[in-house]
């Protein structure tokens, strides 16, 4: 049983630095990756430990505290993973007077896989529902070529969407500046009169991305999610997750 744990530890290290790799080949302008090969530095050095015999040698406060820590954080991280999927397949409605559509990378090449899966989205929900009008959001961060919206404004017109149909939100630099700054442009485009409104963006982003417009006053919103890579689903959920309790905890949602 000893070395049987030290070998799962192990197995775990370098399925933590290899997946951190995948990650980072995304190319997603972030560096959440790197979590990823924290964590496989922190079981390859709990293996070391197990394997020296450190760890039960440790008083048995410490060891039960430990587990403690990690069952609670075990189960929090259940809880947020189960609210985040539970919005995996949201359709919205049809006939929604606005969709917002949520920014993320571009590059010199055009849209990330993650935006690209949005746009396509809302492509076809534009072309099913030729009375909505969509809102792009996403500013241009420090490796972009362009703002995002001006990015997704021209890929969704080469989709054949006309030009008349979306407004452009060219500022925001997270979550709730999209939509902050979407609801503006959204009431000054129809001074306020507006049944519903939609929120695109990708399965692992619908959840959060939601709660927080209902909490910047938007009314009647409902959440259209695209689809994801499966291959770097993992790494988006886990950020989303933190994402989800870091909003949670300062109120934005």
């Amino acid at each position: 049983m000893h070395l049987f744990i030290t070998i799962v530890l192990i197995l775990l290290a370098l399925a933590g630095f290899a997946y951190g790799v995948i990650a980072w080949r995304a190319h997603s302008g972030t560096f959440f990756f790197l979590i990823w090969e924290v964590f496989g530095l922190g079981c390859l050095a709990l293996a070391i430990l197990h394997h020296l015999g450190v760890l039960g040698r440790l008083p048995l406060a410490l060891r039960v505290t430990g587990i403690a820590i990690i069952g609670v954080g075990l189960i929090v991280l259940g809880i947020l993973l189960a609210l985040i999927t539970h919005e995996f397949h949201a359709e919205g409605e049809a006939d929604l007077d606005y969709i917002i559509v949520l920014g993320a990378q571009m590059r010199q090449s055009g849209p990330s896989i993650i935006l690209k899966e949005r746009l396509d989205t809302a492509a076809t929900y534009l072309q099913e529902n030729p009375d909505t009008r969509c809102i792009v959001s996403g500013g241009q961060g420090y490796n972009e070529p362009c703002s995002e919206a001006q990015g997704m404004y021209e890929y969704l017109v080469s989709c054949g969407i006309d030009d008349d149909r979306i407004l452009l939100e060219d500022q925001s630099t997270n979550t709730l500046e999209n939509i902050r700054f979407s609801k503006s442009i959204l009431e000054k485009d129809c001074n306020s009169d507006y049944k519903n409104v939609g929120i695109l963006t990708n399965n692992f982003h619908v959840y959060r991305a939601t709660h927080i417009a209902r909490k910047q006053g938007l009314h009647d919103v409902s959440g259209i999610a695209a689809p994801s890579h499966p291959l770097y689903l993992p790494n988006n959920t886990l950020r989303e997750c933190i994402g989800v309790l870091k909003d949670t905890l300062v109120g934005n949602m």
